[in-house]
């Protein structure tokens, strides 16, 4: 994607920003400008002070005169520091809300891009590098708005005073202000390049912390002794990472550093600028003194502007692209139909490869399932069964051919419509840290389940409740980060399974879900799926062949390919593949 330049950045940011929350940014905004105003117009109020203290001890002037200004000056001195304290609130309130809602729009944005991209390490940098310009973003953007409300006013006012005063000022001002502002923009090139070879290496910064202390890691990695390994892994990567940090921040610094040199320079040249008008009386001592006591208020905002708000805009905006660019990632779209119950599924000559593979995961594959039958597809390890089932279900969409549910191309209907009346168990399935009960409905949760059918459901899938394990029944909390009780696999794989089978379906996968369970209860496992699949269309994937025997049809899968199909009796009696795959592991069921 091409860079986003920043005022398109923040054109296209603002609009979020004010649906935030409208009336308060309007509030925000408008106390901003008044903040600004009321700072710009202390220096003049300073000098009608001061000039009248001076008519006063001259005699031109009488005390009330004086009271008057004092007066003034003391209100304006209490309404600055009221409303930035009021200013501060209501940004720092606004930042809060916005960064919750922008988190958001990011989960949403994930949930609607197209499940391969999580296969796509160039696409997980960008999810990476958006989460990390999520906050950014919003800094981005009140930085930028703070520009506009509080620091514009605050500098026509004062160049506008200057000028009055004596107007090589104001030339000084702009002297200085010109070559500080090119710099931030050479250092704003600097971090994007630096998150740009910094996001890959953050997240294996991140995983490796996990492989070390992760709850899911930590057994295994402790009984192996690899903690040694991924520190290591965990020190090279930081302090790659943080060497490409230290270069970007020593090249930025030493710029400001000269930006610093040359605010000073300036200082100096406006305080010599001052005397010199003093000297030959062509300002008075009421301006002097005001300008004198503001000119060090006015190079701090106007540091805090150039190094601190653009300074941040110029670190933080290679993640601000980020985020947008990953924003306008395109969706898996579709057609939101409501798709017909008893279909037949067909595959067309279908060929899918992995992002970046050098050979398709599946290849030139065709069959028919028919409306409410069984298949089993079965292969070696790495053979395409589980990238077909995801061919098949429209979890992934083919490269070559389609996939049709009765005349309906999965690559033309939206993810929810295809998603409505299908149900599955993945091998690598889920473990959600919740109570029982929400593990298993949340598959369906507009269907509040009750203990009844929880009940069903439970002895469907070999779940059995009333195991000491489950010591608050449904409600216990499976999860001891959470005060809760932990499981077995088998007791997780059960959970996995009723869950899938508590989902309204009309299709139905298991892919692999019984590995943690003995023999003997996978084999009840798949008599009671073969008993609620009825009338279903159901599809079983497997490398171990001792329960196959219960599809209609078994298809063997073999180097992508689909090379072999029908039932127990006609695959053995070929002598091919599944022959060669069920000899290798008859002793086991004989057994």
């Amino acid at each position: 994607m091409k860079n986003i330049r920043l005022f398109r950045a923040f054109i296209t940011m603002l609009p979020k920003i004010v649906r935030v929350s409208p009336g308060l940014f309007s509030v925000w905004m408008i106390s901003a400008i008044v903040q600004g105003i009321i700072i710009g117009l202390l220096a003049p109020v300073m000098q009608l002070f001061f000039d009248r203290a001076t008519d006063y001890a001259t005699g031109k002037a009488g005390l009330p005169f004086v009271v008057v200004g004092l007066v003034l000056l003391g209100a304006f001195q209490v309404g600055r520091n009221a409303i930035n304290g009021f200013v501060y609130f209501c940004q720092t309130i606004y930042y809060q809300k916005a960064d919750g809602i922008l988190s958001m729009e990011v989960h949403d944005k994930i949930n609607k891009i197209a499940p391969i991209c999580f296969e796509d390490t160039r696409i997980l940098d960008d999810m990476n590098k958006a989460l990390q310009g999520k906050k950014e973003t919003v800094l981005f953007t009140g930085n930028l708005l703070n520009t506009f409300t509080f620091y514009l006013p605050y500098f026509v006012i004062m160049s506008v005073y200057l000028f009055r005063v004596k107007p090589i000022l104001v030339v000084s001002l702009v002297l200085i202000f010109v070559p500080v502002f090119l710099t931030q923009i050479f250092r704003m090139k600097i971090f994007a390049k630096a998150e740009d070879k910094s996001a890959p290496i953050r997240r294996k910064v991140d995983y490796y912390e996990s492989c070390m202390s992760g709850r899911e890691y930590f057994k295994e990695t402790r009984i192996l002794g690899a903690f040694p390994y991924f520190r290591k892994l965990y020190a090279d990567s930081l302090a790659l990472l943080n060497k490409l940090r230290f270069r970007a921040a020593t090249k930025s610094d030493l710029t400001q550093f000269g930006v610093q040199m040359l605010s000073l320079g300036g200082n100096v040249g406006i305080l010599l600028l001052l005397l010199d008008g003093l000297m030959k009386e062509e300002i008075s001592v009421g301006a002097f003194a005001a300008i004198f006591a503001s000119v060090d208020t006015m190079f701090k905002l106007m540091g805090q502007l150039i190094s601190d708000k653009w300074g941040a805009i110029a670190r933080d905006f290679g993640r601000v692209q980020y985020y947008l660019r990953f924003l306008q990632m395109p969706e898996r779209g579709g057609m939101d139909v409501e798709m017909p119950a008893d279909v037949d599924i067909a595959l067309r000559d279908v060929s899918f490869a992995y992002p970046n593979a050098t050979r398709n995961a599946v290849e030139d594959v065709s069959l028919t399932i028919k409306d409410g039958e069984t298949i089993a597809l079965v292969g070696e390890n790495g053979s395409g069964k589980t990238t077909l089932v995801r061919l098949i279900t429209g979890l992934y969409l083919p490269d070559e051919g389609e996939v049709l549910y009765g005349e309906a191309s999965t690559g033309e209907v939206s993810m929810a419509s295809l998603f409505k009346n299908t149900s599955a168990v993945f091998q690598k399935f889920q473990r959600y840290q919740m109570t029982l009960r929400e593990n298993v409905d949340i598959s369906d949760v507009d269907a509040m389940a009750g203990d009844a059918d929880l009940d069903a459901i439970s002895v469907q899938s070999g779940l059995d409740k009333d195991d000491r394990s489950f010591s608050n029944g449904y409600d216990t909390m499976l999860s001891r980060e959470f005060d809760g009780v932990d499981l077995s696999g088998g007791q997780w794989q059960r959970i996995a399974i009723a869950r899938a089978f508590f989902r309204r379906h009309k299709l139905i996968v298991l892919d692999e879900p019984t590995a943690a369970i003995d023999p003997i209860e996978e084999t009840k496992v798949y008599k009671r799926f073969a008993e609620i699949s009825r009338d279903k269309t159901a599809i079983i994937v497997t490398h171990r062949l001792g329960s196959v025997k219960l599809a209609g049809r078994i298809m063997v899968m073999k180097q992508g390919r689909l090379v072999e199909q029908g039932t127990h009796e006609e695959l053995i009696s070929h002598n091919g593949e599944y022959a060669r795959l069920y000899q290798s592991q008859e002793q086991w069921y004989k057994n």
